[in-house]
């Protein structure tokens, strides 16, 4: 089965089963996935299984995702991180990397071994921010650098 394994020093080993996205704000701004980002999607989904979660504020998550080829999982507005939470709790946390932009994405990136928090035209809430493992700028850069052992290590190395 498809995995990504990191081995950071200082950490040890870690194993990448699933990544988890949230849409708006992450993978997408204003409810239109960002440029360049389908294709990094269909590069990562070769290593590992790909989740996006969204409560579709803007109705066009399933349509923009439907070329994909991922797991596309809504679930009401109302306790979104809740939500959020118990996907990833059920897939396993453990062997769950989290990505993320918004405050209801805390619950979700407290379940997981591994978090990135996307700075994307929404911007990313502060407290997310402290919470992650690693911030970006752009949720290209958070794809490619899970895409490459080596920057994963030179960026979480003790």
């Amino acid at each position: 089965r498809n995995m990504l394994y990191y081995n950071i020093p200082g950490r040890g080993k870690i194993e990448i089963e699933n990544v988890v996205m949230d849409y708006n704000g992450t993978i997408a701004v204003d409810g239109k996935i960002v440029e360049g980002v389908k294709g990094l999607i269909q590069k990562l989904k070769d290593c590992v299984n790909v989740y996006i979660l969204t409560a579709d504020t803007y109705g066009t998550a399933r349509n923009e995702c439907k070329d994909l080829g991922v797991n596309v999982m809504t679930f009401p507005n109302e306790n979104a991180g809740i939500y959020k939470k118990e996907i990833v709790r059920k897939l396993g946390g453990n062997k769950t990397l989290c990505i993320g932009n918004g405050y209801n994405d805390i619950p979700m990136f407290k379940e997981s071994i591994l978090t990135i928090a996307v700075i994307e035209g929404e911007g990313a809430c502060s407290k997310l921010i402290l919470n992650a493992d690693i911030v970006t700028k752009s949720i290209i850069d958070a794809i490619e650098l899970i895409l490459n052992e080596n920057r994963m290590k030179a960026t979480l190395r003790n």
